[in-house]
């Protein structure tokens, strides 16, 4: 399955359903609704609430299977999530829909409406067993209680939420990797604790591998629902017997040298094997190479036939920390790879504004760090402090990351041991000088540099000497931070500078909040250009010789026309 559908039958349902950004269907809805049932990840469809009720019905299986179902009016006043709120989705279907079209927003799953973490959404915990009736007690404000035997790191609210010394508590949270048996009034949450070692022979098939690693567990135990990685030696890395274990458990092939593995101390080591393949031991080597430090050997190397297993236990999750641009403000500007990312995260870590700009994307289970603004370093060593203790970090702000924002220094914080251990990814967005180029027409069409005029970290006498050779390059400027409150000055001095180089009638298009509801946009020029109209919000668009106006819009060419 992949993708949403949005389905609209009116023509002002057409209108609706033409600003999402999501494959459309448009016509007799039952026809479609059926047709594509069980072949998409949830549908949007722009009808009257009871009529999409009427239609959705007769193709209702089970819970675990049935797609998200979000409807809208035709007057895109309100997005309710009728299907699948936690399991398909459509809770956080409901929120994204409402804030690409200004709607408002309809849950009515418990949870989601008193704020309390929902159990079978944890970030990187697999919830089974009663989870509707324990819920159902943390809904009532019951005990419930938890039993963490693998002191495995949980989420800040879930952990404010359980526990108690009650000795008959109405409900029960066990995290654990190990096989138990379901039972009443009990959730168990499998945490990704486990990681399997492989060897095999050269010869060794895909059953070889699946049935050694599905009996090493059911021997020791172990629940695969647990399993994160499997491990072997870099020369076995793309075996068909270790790409079938892969991918029968979804797990991540995790793969080391031969050196790499003989540096690690296990309990089982042979020199046949280091005779063969250079290390005294894969299987033990690679599980306790892969889980990280303080793993421990949960399975010894278990020989069966042409494989060998082992399996290692993380004392912590592997954390990771995602650098997210989350685009200008408008969450149609906002990548699919932003929102994953936040929506995955563990914990949500930026300035005010910007954890409000992505709060659709949050649910209660996540811990959220907000921050005044020039926190820029105390955000950084947060989120990375965060990520090496084993959480799953999204550093969030505007526009693009990378660009005048927490990329930078978050990177430059960051030490070789770290960047061993944690995921580090810069997850891109769309900028300023982007979102004001596309609202203003195309005056980045040709060669253009960016500029920030913000004397905070950067001496004066350095922006100066850059605004002096931009305005010798005739290239087109984009400036970024003009003008705030106490910095009335620069943007004059710029303006002053660049018409000693370019003549007055110069193209200048001015963008304030681009993305956002208060978005303004207009053309000047820079002998026109009213300084003090400008703010830290406004983004500046300086054309070069070349930049014109075409029917009202901002054009650089690059020489196409004569």
């Amino acid at each position: 399955m992949s993708g949403v559908l949005a389905i609209s039958v009116t023509e002002a349902g057409r209108r609706v359903a033409e600003r999402l950004p999501y494959e459309h269907a448009h016509g007799d809805p039952a026809k479609v609704l059926a047709d594509r049932w069980e072949k998409v990840d949830g549908f949007v469809v722009v009808l009257a609430l009871g009529a999409t009720v009427r239609l959705v019905a007769p193709l209702l299986r089970d819970k675990a299977s049935d797609p998200a179902v979000v409807c809208v009016d035709d007057a895109a006043t309100f997005a309710v999530s009728v299907l699948g709120g936690h399991g398909a989705g459509a809770n956080a279907l409901a929120t994204e829909v409402a804030r690409l079209l200004g709607a408002q927003a309809v849950v009515t799953t418990a949870t989601d409406r008193l704020d309390l973490p929902a159990l079978d959404l944890l970030p990187d915990l697999l919830a089974e067993g009663d989870v509707a009736g324990v819920t159902a007690a943390l809904v009532a404000g019951r005990p419930v209680a938890l039993d963490n035997e693998l002191g495995w790191p949980l989420p800040g609210p879930i952990t404010a939420l359980l526990g108690t010394t009650d000795p008959a508590p109405a409900g029960r949270v066990v995290v654990t990797d190990r096989a138990r048996e379901q039972a009443d009034a009990t959730v168990v949450l499998r945490p990704p604790s486990l990681v399997v070692g492989l060897g095999t022979t050269s010869d060794a098939t895909a059953s070889d591998a699946l049935d050694a690693v599905r009996g090493v567990l059911g021997t020791g135990g172990l629940s695969a629902r647990s399993l994160a990685a499997v491990a072997t030696i870099d020369r076995r890395a793309e075996h068909p017997a270790v790409s079938a274990v892969a991918d029968a458990f979804d797990l991540a092939v995790r793969s080391f040298p031969a050196a790499e593995l003989d540096t690690v101390v296990v309990p089982n080591p042979s020199e046949v094997v280091a005779s063969a393949v250079g290390t005294r031991s894969v299987a033990e080597a690679a599980a306790l190479a892969a889980a990280g430090d303080d793993a421990e050997l949960v399975v010894a190397k278990t020989v069966a036939g042409r494989t060998t297993v082992a399996v290692a236990r993380r004392a912590r999750p592997a954390g990771s920390l995602h650098i997210v641009g989350l685009g200008p403000g408008s969450a149609a500007q906002r990548t699919a790879e932003a929102a994953t990312a936040v929506r995955h995260a563990q914990v949500v870590v930026g300035l005010d504004a910007y954890v409000e700009q992505c709060s659709d994307l949050l649910t209660p289970s996540q811990q959220i760090h907000r921050f005044a603004i020039g926190s820029e370093l105390e955000r950084a060593r947060l989120a990375l402090d965060l990520a090496a203790r084993g959480a799953r970090v999204a550093l969030v702000c505007s526009g693009d990351a990378g660009v005048y924002a927490m990329a930078s220094p978050t990177l430059d914080l960051l030490d070789e041991a770290t960047a061993r251990d944690v995921e580090v990814r810069v997850v891109p967005g769309v900028t300023a000088a982007l979102s004001a180029a596309a609202l203003l027409g195309a005056p980045l069409g040709h060669d253009f540099l960016t500029l920030s005029l913000s004397d905070l970290l950067t001496p004066w006498e350095l922006i100066e000497a850059r605004v002096r050779a931009a305005a010798l390059s005739d290239l087109v400027v984009v400036v970024y931070n003009p003008r705030s409150r106490t910095r009335t000055w620069q943007l004059e001095r710029t303006r002053s500078i660049l018409l000693e180089h370019r003549g007055p009638d110069t193209v200048v298009g001015v963008v304030t909040d681009a993305g956002r509801p208060d978005q303004a946009v207009r053309v000047t020029t820079l002998g026109q250009l009213e300084c003090a109209a400008v703010n830290m919000t406004t983004c500046l668009v300086i054309g070069s010789s070349t930049t014109r106006l075409r029917a009202g819009r901002m054009v650089t060419p690059r020489g196409y026309l004569p």
